[in-house]
């Protein structure tokens, strides 16, 4: 089964929880609680080297952050985000 990573991004935004940016993307992996975490494809490579030192699902979401950011219904940038609670959403069947 392949899910749409935009629809099912849009989703878990609006019913799970879901921490947007490196910051809180990194503090969520350190407390446990980040089940899978989306990548821009020109996230900073520091960011993504501190992602990775978790045993957590990452997928590469193709567009770039400004479009990772529209996805998620925000105005702004979007380089990492990670899924603590999927909500409805069938964001962590995504295959990696």
């Amino acid at each position: 089964m392949t899910v749409d990573v935009e629809k099912a991004l849009r989703k878990a935004m609006k019913t799970g929880k879901v921490f947007l940016g490196s910051k809180r993307t990194i503090k969520a992996l350190k407390n446990g609680e980040a089940k899978l975490v989306v990548i821009a494809s020109n996230c900073p490579d520091e960011v993504r080297m501190e992602v990775e030192k978790y045993s957590v699902p990452v997928v590469e979401f193709k567009g770039t952050n400004m479009e990772l950011g529209a996805v998620c219904g925000k105005p702004f940038s979007v380089a990492v985000l990670a899924i603590a609670d999927a909500g409805e959403s069938e964001i962590l069947n995504v295959t990696v």
